[in-house]
């Protein structure tokens, strides 16, 4: 089966090969509701591949994401629903029916003309006429901030939106003060509530400033471990666990931390 080069004709073999009687147990037993994890972990991979900018690392993970494509196709294959050329006819043809200014007639000028366009043929092909129909198409699935920016963006194009990012900060801080009301509580339902509107309302606020609240998050939490693994460093200079020190002191090292760029 070694050979210099493969194809995409060739994965697609490969696949149907593994999940053949003489292939793999494993793959054999798979289904579309089992694999949705690892679709959602290679795609997690691949974006930390492109974060790295690592060149063999981003080429093997997006063959990773390839690879749960063609999974897929080869099941719905062999339960006679389509395969994997009709998933590449599919794609070919949205391009091109969402790209008018480029294969028809339509004029855009800028990404901004671009977007408009592409929303409009959207809506229109799934059938979407109503503001609410268009913010109920967003996929529950989305990591939550992502989902909450979609929707957000979706109002906005309605007109349900603040004029400035001054308004989108008064508000954020209105919700910080009804947390604040809610946790002295010790209603717990009350606390989950008004958490989910202050981030909510933080989200906002990355949109008005074109911040991506996923990746800042992300970055933060990067950011957090650094500087942990620094502090952590630190008190085993000292001849002491962390546990050992107090948080006083903790914050100590914490500062200089931030203080060393870390």
């Amino acid at each position: 089966m070694k050979q210099e080069k493969y194809t995409f004709q060739d994965l697609t073999e490969l696949m149907a090969k593994l999940r053949s009687e003489e292939g793999c147990p494993w793959d054999r037993e798979q289904t579309h509701e089992s694999l949705k994890r690892y679709m959602v972990e290679e795609t997690y991979e691949a974006l930390e591949a492109i974060e790295a900018g690592d060149d063999g690392m981003i080429k093997e993970e997006l063959g990773d994401v390839l690879l749960q494509v063609v999974f897929h196709s080869q099941i719905a294959y062999e339960e006679g629903r389509f395969d994997s050329s009709d998933v590449i006819d599919g794609i070919c043809r949205k391009l091109i029916e969402r790209h008018t200014h480029v294969f028809g007639e339509d004029i855009a000028l800028d990404s901004e003309a671009v977007l408009k366009n592409w929303d409009k043929i959207k809506n229109k092909s799934k059938g979407l006429k109503s503001h609410t129909e268009k913010i109920l198409a967003i996929p529950k699935t989305y990591p939550a901030l992502l989902r909450s920016l979609k929707i957000q963006e979706k109002a906005a194009k309605a007109g349900f939106d603040w004029d400035a990012v001054d308004g989108a900060i008064e508000k954020t801080t209105e919700e910080i003060e009804e947390f604040m009301k809610a946790s002295k509580s010790m209603n717990k339902k009350a606390i989950q509530s008004e958490m989910g509107d202050l981030f909510f309302s933080l989200v906002n606020v990355c949109r008005f400033m074109d911040i991506e609240p996923e990746i800042t998050l992300q970055e933060t939490s990067d950011r957090f471990i650094r500087r942990f693994a620094y502090v952590e460093k630190e008190c085993e200079k000292a001849g002491f666990s962390m546990e050992e020190r107090t948080l006083v002191e903790l914050d100590r090292y914490w500062d200089k931390a931030k203080e060393a760029g870390l």
